[in-house]
Formats: structure tokens, sequence, C-alpha cells
């Protein structure tokens, strides 16, 4: 059984979807091929799936000025669309596969969604993200949601939407997961100073959350607390100098082993979710959510109320939550923390084991190719 999964981006690169299909597919990977519809530039890294990458026209360039780029995204999502969808399609004609695998997100992501490409081949589909946060479009996530004989969705909220939005069908839950052996004791004690972790993207629409996330560790700072940032993979960010507390940035790293390791050294795992789109917030679990199930730190949520991991995290009193921007209320919410580290944590690894074992997502995403 060979799987074809195309995506608009390299399995190698940062990113939660990324890291959702490299543990997926973990232990398979021989069974896997990747196609990859990028708009930039990529150095690709090594990795046991072969992966072919196809270049949206035009491509985005690093030099190029900011309102040149949206110049180029409005070409590339208009003009140079057909071409862009050709150039995948002739690139998939070469691949030989029994299963095909699409990921719904971003402009080209129904290419494949036709009877010459899954016609006579099973179509599973993933969707991870509401198509109005993507680039995507409502017929290309209509199209693939009718099509699909599997539709995988990274939670229940997004399943309900999708099946009101194009019609009701059965849904899966896939999406990462945490190992048995991932799932790390609380911590015994938080260590001086307390780290504070974040690892990952960071999206402007951040900045607010992480600005007030530094007031509040300022006016622990001067009440005697003692704090260190941890950020892995992030840009620099200027407003973090001179601060009270310390700021270590660490380059972005693949490799899991390491990323565990900070976890449980850290007492806090800051879980940031934007105010900004409601369909983002709404409808997804984040991946850095799911991983820090598993530390030995306790959860931090900052963020909307009513958010689909918000709910979650409540509902299993899995982290302490903050749902403003306000210092001071924040700082309220960490000493809270600080003080119930420990039975947090262990209600986290709890959820961790009951609903996002890896080896069970795993079995369920390829229980039908065997």
């Amino acid at each position: 059984m060979k799987l074809l999964t195309y995506q608009p981006f390299s399995l190698y690169s940062n990113g939660g979807g990324n890291r959702i299909l490299r543990r997926l597919f973990k232990g398979r990977e021989a069974d896997v091929v990747s196609l990859v519809v990028e708009e930039n530039p990529l150095h690709p890294r090594e990795g046991a799936i072969t992966e072919t990458i196809v270049y949206a026209a035009p491509i985005v360039r690093k030099w190029a000025r900011w309102k040149l780029r949206n110049f180029r995204t409005w070409l590339r999502h208009g003009l140079y669309k057909p071409s862009t969808i050709k150039k995948v399609q002739i690139a998939a004609r070469k691949i030989k596969y029994d299963v095909l695998h699409v990921i719904d997100h971003g402009p080209f992501s129904a290419a494949l969604c036709s009877d010459e490409f899954c016609g006579d081949k099973p179509l599973w589909v993933s969707f991870h993200d509401h198509f109005s946060t993507t680039y995507g479009l409502h017929e290309n996530s209509a199209a693939l949601w009718k099509r699909a004989n599997r539709r995988l969705v990274i939670s229940e909220e997004l399943g309900n939407e999708y099946g009101r939005l194009f019609g009701k069908a059965d849904y899966e839950l896939i999406t990462d997961g945490v190992a048995a052996t991932e799932v790390s004791e609380p911590l015994g004690t938080l260590g001086s100073p307390v780290a504070v972790y974040f690892a990952g993207l960071l999206h402007l629409e951040y900045i607010p959350l992480f600005k007030v996330l530094a007031d509040a560790l300022d006016l622990l700072s001067k009440q005697g607390h003692q704090f260190k940032l941890i950020l892995r993979a992030t840009q620099y960010m200027p407003f973090l100098e001179n601060r009270a507390f310390t700021t270590d940035y660490r380059p972005m790293t693949l490799d899991d082993a390491e990323l565990k390791r900070e976890l449980d050294s850290s007492a806090i795992l800051y879980l940031p979710i934007k105010f900004t789109r409601p369909d983002f917030y709404l409808y997804s679990l984040s991946t850095k959510m799911i991983g820090y199930l598993g530390g030995a730190g306790a959860i931090l949520y900052h963020g909307p109320h009513n958010s689909a991991a918000c709910h979650l995290l409540k509902k299993t009193q899995a982290a302490v939550c903050c749902d403003n921007l306000d210092a001071e209320k924040l700082s309220l919410d960490i000493l809270n923390l600080l003080t119930n580290n420990y039975s947090i944590s262990a209600n986290a690894n709890v959820l961790a084991k009951k609903q996002f074992e890896m080896a069970r997502i795993q079995n369920r995403f390829w229980q039908e190719a065997t």
C-alpha cells in the first residue's frame, strides 16, 4: 500500500500540520510519498519520506517589499492559480499510489479532487483549520468534504461546523498525540528562576498576548518572584528587552527528544491563542497544546474563553485559563498556577492518556490501509 499525501508544506519544516503528519507517518515512512505545493522557495531538509515540491507561481522572495508580496499573493491565488494546479496535477501523474490523502489548507487544496486522481482510489481528507483562516475556499472544502471516503478532523467543533456548512457526514478525530513514553510525572519542585516556555511559530496576532505576559511577569518579579522566558523558534521581540526577567531565544529544531527535555524542565507551559479570527479559535486544537499535555510543567492558557482548546482544558481542569489582556489579572492566574502546578499537570497527563494517546491515533489513521 502506498499513500500519497498532498499538502502546502514540507513534512520537514516547522509547523503544527507538519508535526501531525510526521508523527502519523512514523514507522510507516516507506508507505508514504509527499507532494508539496509551496509558495516560498524551500531548502528541503532530509527526511525518510520522499517529497516532490511544486512551487506556486510567482514564488515569494524574501527581498520583496511587503506591498509587492501582497500583489504577488493576489496574482498567485488568482491569475496564476490554474497554472499552479496544472503543475500539481502533472507531478501527481508521475507518482504511483493506492490512497490519496489531502490536507485541506490553502487555495490549491482541491487540485487533485477529480475522477482522474481519486476516481478509483480512496480519498482521505484532513481538515486542520477552517478554510477562511488559510486562504482556502468554500468551494474547495465543500468538494473535498463531499467526495472524501474519510474525513479526518482536528476537533469535534470543526467536524460539526463543516457538517452544517457542507452536509452532515461521518468524520473521525485525528490530530497530534502524546506517546506513552512522553507523559511525564509532574514537577516536584518548580526551580528558580521559574521557567516559562513557548515553542513554535509566532504570528503577529500573538504579539499583544506576549506583551501582556511580559508585563505580568514584571509585576510578579517586583513581588520577589524570578522568571526565565524560554522561546523556541520564534522571532526576536524588542519589547522583551530591559525586563525584570530574562529571555532565552533558542533556534528551531525538529528534535522531539530535545523539545521534550525542555517541556519537562519548565514549570509554566505558555499557550496563547489569538483573540482575532473566531473561525480559528472556535474550531482548531493547537498541536502545541497536545504536546504540552504530556509535559511535567503546567499549562497557562491565554486566549478566548470560548475556544475549542479552552473548553477542553477547563472541562478537564488541565490548565489555568486567562481570557483577557489585563496584566494584573494574568499575574494572579500565574500565581494560581504556581500554587496548584502539580494537580494541574497531573490532570493534563490524564487527558493526554485518555484522549490523545499517539499509538491509538496512529492506528486509527492507518486502520483502513491494512
